[in-house]
């Protein structure tokens, strides 16, 4: 029997922009080595697995590498499938069972906002090797449970950083958030995301990056509703609003792919 599988451009409201990610809504739950498996071919940064339960849906994210704790585009395009195939009515919310507990979404003003918890960064020392493997010495670096963050000098500083990817791998983290104020009248910072321990160069977009970006530009303006671009080569658009220990994420998607795996699997 063959598995339905969609690619979901994430955090765009077009197609071939933002960050895309794979979905599959799964008639129950299958093995974590498959749903590696199918990442790994799907290789994008990340595929998610949907399973129904009475009371929303089970939610795993998967990178071609390694499961991962959290994933906000992999949410936005798993959300944003429920609605269009009719799995959830217009209106309701989609409510999602993931290993960083009980998360949800919803629809609100033409956009996805999803409910997440705020990951705020804490400062630290630079880890050895990061500034040698960014090429500059960041301002300010922190650090929460998942990620190192690096505040760098400007706008361009942030749009035009070329990173050693493998001086970046040898960074106990799951990823390094670059970050400065932007230029750009119309958004309120920019970022860039790299994960290349966890299979990922750079990442396009990522939502769970802004669960550290909110609180931690929050603190340096008291502005609890912000806007942030990440300034990828595909980019994408993020809508932020910190509230107290969680943070709600907004943004669009649209489905560019629709096919199905052959399953060799059963």
């Amino acid at each position: 029997m063959s598995q339905a599988i969609y690619q979901i451009d994430a955090f765009t409201d077009r197609p071939f922009a933002g960050n895309p990610a794979a979905v599959c809504v799964l008639a129950e739950a299958r093995e974590a080595s498959w749903m590696q498996h199918v990442a790994n071919e799907m290789n994008l940064s990340e595929t998610a697995f949907v399973v129904r339960r009475d009371d929303g849906f089970d939610l795993r994210w998967f990178t071609p590498a390694a499961e991962v704790d959290l994933c906000g585009h992999a949410t936005l395009a798993s959300a944003h499938l429920l609605w269009e195939i009719d799995l959830l009515k217009p209106g309701q919310e989609a409510v999602f069972f993931t290993k960083s507990g009980r998360l949800t979404a919803r629809q609100h003003g033409g956009r996805i906002v999803m409910d997440f918890p705020a990951e705020p960064d804490a400062e630290t020392a630079p880890p050895d090797g990061l500034t040698a493997a960014l090429g500059v010495a960041p301002r300010y670096v922190g650090r929460n449970r998942m990620d190192v963050l690096a505040l760098l000098e400007s706008d361009e500083a942030v749009r035009t950083l070329h990173p050693d990817m493998n001086l970046l791998a040898r960074i106990d983290t799951r990823g390094v958030i670059v970050t400065a104020p932007s230029d750009d009248e119309g958004y309120d910072f920019v970022s860039r995301f790299f994960a290349p321990r966890y299979g990922i160069a750079e990442d396009p977009v990522t939502g769970s990056a802004h669960c550290c970006l909110g609180p931690f530009w929050h603190r340096q303006w008291g502005k609890a509703t912000l806007v942030g671009y990440q300034a990828s080569a595909r980019g994408g658009v993020v809508h932020v609003e910190v509230a107290g220990d969680r943070v709600l994420l907004g943004g669009h998607a649209v489905t560019v792919m629709r096919g199905a795996l052959v399953d060799f699997g059963r």
